[in-house]
């Protein structure tokens, strides 16, 4: 123990008589460059959103689609980007039906005619269609094109929530005149159903015009039949081979117009007065056409057959009011 003890003295002393060594100096903070992502997997990712960010440019810059803008801002259930902020980027969306336990998503498609500056039933005024397509901007509604929701019915792509169709029938001159400039203004895409017949009439677009249109790519031209005949009755005297043979007329002459004057393919066609019977859905299952449209009102859900969707008219002695009733775009079912 008296050894143990006279070492231990030594060290110590041997200690205090050292010089005094001191700590290294602490190496210079180098900031690191600025990762704007957190953490991602194969579902999500969450990134920091930069100045100058808005949902469209987070879509196109991690999903490779401005389009999908709308993937991020229902997920994060926000109208606009704050920068420093994280935001939760979905990476793949697992509802493309559209089921909730509350019920089920809706699409509504619309349905126009003409426009012009004094109203009546199928005649809608600049003004009222203005306010119209502004209370749709205003309150987040998606308006998306027949191909997008021709994938929704398919099961291949989700769509927005409140995700509205607008289709305008017949070609008449007002459509380019009156309802093509606000369109453009709001950058929503519209199907113009045709009947190949009507074209050089005084009140009916030009080829130029729809030419014009369908460069915008906002304007898809389909076709309305070759008359705008009832296309479920028969004709006096007509035999059952030549009404066959008629109704074959009325799918394909149209559709032929159509994709050798625009160079778009049909593939979605409107029933006049919305009438349809299984003989012109095999004709248009004959042409390859997908989607058929009626006038019978109400939205589609995601198992509503193609051939036969509902389409609500809208109508120019109506107020904004009756056209908001038109915008369901979800059906409740009873809870249990």
């Amino acid at each position: 123990m008296r050894r143990f003890l006279v070492l231990a003295a030594g060290v110590l002393l041997a200690a205090c008589a050292a010089p005094e060594v001191k700590p290294p100096a602490p190496a210079p903070m180098i900031p690191r460059a600025f990762e704007p992502v957190l953490g991602q997997d194969d579902d999500f990712a969450i990134v920091v959103a930069q100045r100058g960010d808005d949902f469209a440019s987070l879509a196109e810059r991690y999903l490779g689609d401005a389009r999908k803008s709308w993937w991020i801002a229902e997920f994060n259930a926000a109208e606009t980007v704050t920068p420093g902020e994280a935001v939760v980027v979905p990476r793949r969306l697992k509802n493309p039906a559209g089921i909730y336990w509350t019920g089920v998503q809706t699409v509504p498609i619309l349905c126009y005619h003409r426009f012009a500056q004094q109203k009546r039933k199928l005649v809608v005024t600049r003004a009222d269609f203005e306010a119209q397509m502004d209370y749709l901007a205003r309150n987040g509604y998606r308006v998306i094109t027949m191909k997008e929701l021709a994938a929704f019915l398919d099961g291949k792509e989700p769509l927005p929530r409140k995700s509205v169709v607008i289709t305008i029938d017949d070609g008449y001159r007002s459509t380019y005149e009156i309802a093509y400039p606000v369109l453009k203004k709001h950058g929503f895409p519209a199907t113009v159903y045709l009947y190949s017949d009507f074209v050089g009439a005084g009140d009916a677009m030009t080829w130029a015009q729809m030419q014009e249109m369908a460069a915008s790519r906002l304007i898809d031209i389909q076709p309305h039949s070759k008359t705008h005949s009832n296309l479920t009755l028969r004709q006096p005297g007509e035999s059952a081979t030549d009404y066959r043979d008629r109704i074959r007329r009325e799918v394909d002459v149209p559709s032929n117009v159509i994709t050798d004057r625009l160079g778009m393919a049909p593939f979605s066609y409107a029933f006049p007065y919305g009438d349809v019977n299984d003989i012109v859905v095999d004709q248009l299952q004959k042409t390859g056409v997908k989607i058929g449209v009626t006038v019978t009102p109400g939205g589609n859900p995601f198992f509503a057959y193609p051939l036969m969707l509902r389409r609500t008219m809208i109508f120019g002695n109506e107020d904004l009011d009756a056209f908001k009733a038109k915008l369901a775009t979800f059906t409740r079912t009873a809870s249990r």
